[in-house]
Formats: structure tokens, sequence, C-alpha cells
């Protein structure tokens, strides 16, 4: 008889064959997230939890299966899941890192050049039937090529919208917990102290975990500080930008724009936010790719056999557990 897994929410075909042929398949039969109570009846008697990154695995859902061995996160980041609660009943949580580093690293980009270019807002315009020809002043965005981007956390994801720059001959600054010397030498980037980098950058991209220290790391006093021509862009997490701020410094156009995929009480989005013009917006999509949400599953559906098994799983972030 197969050990039974609880899928919080369907994952693309091949993920969904992957996991049968090692488990029973207990899935989420609706077109929507799961509530905290449906998560709890729904994984009872499995021994696998293969979750999403806005399902909130705290104490209570950990604790109320005791058949529980593996928590297999269908993300990099692991901020929705108590990972004390996890490790004290020597339960296995993994992710998914790597295979969604490029193309997170895409949308960064396609994002800063669409708030740089107005793209959204002149999208809209057309739309509207308002162009009525060419004009001088139509659209006025700022150019990149040549300017300085500062990107804030340098780890896989960071490194590859650092190597994007080169194209575009910007001049790189990077801000992190320690210099990393292989960013210095693949980009030539310069590490600064955070209030530099926001002070000298027109472009600013986030790229970091959502911890006790990086929550609301952008605040009002860094707005204070950026260019009035300067752009933020978020692809981590929601949480690290204090959003009331954020509003603040765009409605006062102490920024010129910010492109977010992520937002402070995701999934709503705060209303003023979506009312301004000089902000993009996207629901989330840094991994959005056919390609990289099918990697992104087989890794966690490799993590699960693997713990099902008995091995150590190969994107594990509780290491504590293993020594027990």
């Amino acid at each position: 008889m197969k050990p039974r897994i609880f899928v919080t929410r369907s994952l693309p075909k091949k993920v969904m064959v992957r996991l049968e042929e090692d488990f029973e398949v207990i899935g989420n039969p609706y077109d929507r997230s799961l509530s905290k109570t449906e998560i709890i009846t729904g994984m009872k008697g499995c021994r696998i939890l293969l979750c999403l990154l806005n399902d909130i695995i705290d104490r209570d859902v950990i604790e109320s299966n005791p058949e529980l061995v593996g928590i297999s996160n269908y993300a990099v980041g692991y901020n929705n899941i108590d990972l004390k609660a996890a490790s004290e009943r020597n339960i296995y949580v993994t992710n998914t890192p790597g295979v969604l580093t490029e193309t997170t690293a895409d949308l960064t980009w396609a994002l800063l050049m669409a708030i740089a270019r107005r793209i959204v807002e002149a999208d809209s315009f057309a739309r509207a039937g308002k162009f009525k020809g060419w004009a001088p002043m139509l659209m006025l965005g700022n150019d990149i090529f040549g300017k300085t981007l500062g990107i804030i956390g340098t780890g896989r994801i960071g490194a590859a919208v650092a190597r994007r720059s080169l194209g575009f001959k910007m001049e790189l600054l990077y801000h992190d917990k320690i210099e990393n010397s292989s960013l210095i030498s693949e980009s030539n980037a310069r590490y600064v102290a955070l209030s530099e980098l926001i002070k000298r950058s027109d472009f600013i991209t986030l790229h970091l975990p959502l911890t006790s220290e990086t929550q609301d790391l952008i605040g009002e006093t860094e707005f204070e500080l950026m260019k009035n021509t300067a752009c933020l862009i978020n692809t981590s997490r929601g949480k690290i930008i204090d959003e009331i701020a954020l509003v603040h410094a765009l409605r006062k156009a102490k920024i010129a724009g910010a492109a977010l995929d992520v937002f402070y009480n995701e999934p709503a989005i705060t209303e003023e936010l979506i009312n301004l013009p000089n902000v993009v917006l996207s629901p989330h999509i840094g991994s959005a790719s056919i390609e990289t949400r099918t990697k992104m599953g087989l890794l966690a559906a490799r993590n699960a056999r693997d713990i099902i098994m008995g091995k150590n799983p190969q994107a594990i972030v509780n290491p504590e557990v293993l020594s027990k």
C-alpha cells in the first residue's frame, strides 16, 4: 500500500503523474486556496504534506497529524511554515531552490523595463483610443542603458538579475550581509552600504527572504533617500516594503515608480496602489512559466519521495533534523 500525500493545490500534469508513482495522492478538490481547517482535514492520515507558499503551515497544522514526517514546500521561500514546530517533531521541511532562478530574474527585468518605459500606462492609453499620433512629449519614460542598478540581496536570483544588466552597460551596486566575490568578478558589481545603494541607484530591485530583519526594510526613511527618478522593483516578498510608505512616496513623486509582483497582505493589494498610474502590478508570477512550474513540482515530488524512502532530501531547509 502506497503512503499518502496531501497536495494542497493541483500541480502540472507531469508532476501529478510522478507523485502517483510513489504515493496515494489526496488532492484539493477546489480551484482555490484551502483554509487552515481544510488543510488539517485533508492531510489527516497522510505521511507527507505538499503545500504552496500561500498555505500557512503553523504549529496547529503540524501538530494536528501525528503521522506527518515531511513537508514539501512548492516554493523557494518557506516563511509560511513554522520550522521550529516541524523540527521539534523531526519533520523534514524542503523547498524548491535553483529551478526558478532564471525565470524569476526574467520577470524582474520585465517589470523593470515596464515601469521604466511606462508600458502598462501606454497599453491602457492605446486601448482607450487616446492615441492620436506621434507626439514629442507622449509617454516619456526613463532610459535603462547606462543607468545605475542597485540589487539588495544577491543569492541565486539577485546574481542572475545582475548578469542580465551587463548588456545594458549599467553601473551595478549591491548590498547583502556579506560581500559576494563571484558577483564582483562576473558582473563588475560593487558592494556598498544599503544607504549608499538607495541614494545612488536609478533602479532598485529586491531579492531577499522575508525574516524579522528584512520585514519593512524599505520604508519612509529609505524613500526619502531615493532619487525622485528612481524605480523600485520587488519580486521577493511583499512585507519587505512598507506599502503605506510606498504609496506616500509614489503620490508625492518622491520616487518615479514601482513594479511589484508581491504584496504586503497578499493576495489583497492595497487599493491606493491599484489606483496609481506609476505602478506596475503582477499577481506573484515570478516563477510562472510552464517549464519552471513543472521543474518546481518535480523537485517537490523528489523531495517527498526521498523523505518517505528514508533518504536525505536534496533541498532540506531544517537540516538539524538529520542528526536526530
